[in-house]
């Protein structure tokens, strides 16, 4: 396969393989590059991910249709002065922007060989890994902590994995997916660790640009957990910048529940590292991660980019779901999120009038219980 792993941070490279590696210097997640190909925007073909094929692992594609989700003009914009749009990643073939990186990883893992696939998930991740190894006539197994969304759950049962359920904190599944991979016959899928599942993650920040015509825009806001789509469109972004196909990397913001913000309170210190917190109860389960695994790596990023990183208190996210909710657009807790950080962001002189903010909407509202 065409492309290497490299680390971020030094000049540490591999070859790639089934297991995601850590650097054995930095001890971080690499992530997967290839030289880039001497290709122009009307060169490509088709739609979704898989348009990008010519930037991602030269693999056979497994696909159920991903990508090509549609950017909206919000309503939100008009009042706070700002132009606002939606970039709907609910409308996935599972409901979530997790199909994205699923599709490339689990593409990767096929064609290495791969016939088991573990992987630990709140959710919508495990229900992409599901699909996806279905897809790929390959079997699943999911580890998810004991307060995973119902609806999920069930999603995840629905595409034949087996599921696990984990007693405990989010960090307990993903010992027992580590632990399941190093005794039994199972490769670790991991969505926080995979370099597939972030290259899978750039072509949400090719198809923004091409939404917009090629032109820059200024802002994006993203819910981070574990980090791979912010570092997914970051990379993205610089990727295109190299090319020429854009002037500039957009600021690219992190928003974090009050409840769970290792990363805003990293930023806020001045720390390279994301600082461990306790997680307390919130309705964006999906970013109640207290120990982001690419933490360092979101943390170099979100300053390389400009960034801030803003926390919402429960409020303010339900509050966001429901305004949502009434453009006609049913997302869950944690696609609120961003959104709900805007006027946030706002307020504190990050954003300006007439400056153009993009927002992920990462979620379908039925995935929530």
């Amino acid at each position: 396969m065409e492309g290497f792993l490299a680390c971020p941070f030094c000049s540490h490279k591999e070859e790639p393989g089934l297991n995601p590696p850590l650097c054995p210097r930095c001890g971080i997640p690499l992530r997967w590059e290839k030289e880039s190909p001497n290709v122009s925007p009307l060169g490509l073909e088709g739609r979704g991910v898989w348009r990008y094929r010519p930037f991602l692992p030269d693999v056979e594609p497994v696909t159920l249709g991903e990508g090509g989700t549609p950017l909206l003009a919000a309503k939100l914009g008009e009042p706070l002065g700002v132009k606002v749009f939606w970039k709907l990643e609910f409308l996935n073939p599972t409901g979530s922007f997790k199909d994205r990186g699923a599709a490339v990883m689990v593409s990767v893992l096929r064609s290495l060989g791969a016939k088991r696939l573990a992987d630990d998930s709140s959710g919508n991740a495990g229900a992409a890994l599901a699909a996806y190894a279905a897809a790929a006539g390959l079997s699943a197994r999911l580890f998810v902590p004991a307060y995973a969304s119902g609806p999920k759950v069930r999603q995840i049962e629905a595409y034949g994995a087996e599921l696990v359920r984990v007693p405990g904190p989010r960090p307990e599944a993903a010992m027992a997916a580590r632990k399941a991979c190093t005794e039994a016959d199972f490769v670790y899928a991991s969505h926080n660790l995979s370099p597939y599942f972030v290259a899978g993650l750039t072509t949400l920040a090719f198809e923004i640009a091409k939404d917009l015509g090629w032109r820059a825009l200024d802002h994006v806001v993203v819910p981070v957990g574990g980090g791979g789509l912010f570092l997914g469109l970051f990379y993205g972004f610089s990727l295109l910048v190299r090319l020429g196909w854009v002037e500039k990397i957009p600021r690219l913001h992190v928003a974090q529940p009050e409840a769970c913000a290792p990363i805003v309170l990293a930023w806020e210190r001045g720390s390279a590292e994301p600082l461990e917190v306790e997680p307390k109860e919130t309705v964006a389960e999906g970013t109640r991660i207290p120990r982001p695994e690419r933490g360092r790596e979101v943390l170099w990023a979100l300053r390389a980019a400009g960034g801030a990183a803003v926390t919402v208190p429960e409020e303010e996210i339900r509050r966001a779901q429901k305004e949502l909710a009434q453009e006609g657009l049913y997302v869950e807790p944690t696609a609120a999120l961003a959104p709900a950080a805007i006027p946030k962001l706002l307020a504190c002189g990050l954003l300006s009038p007439g400056q153009t903010v993009v927002v992920p909407l990462t979620g379908f509202g039925l995935k929530a219980s």
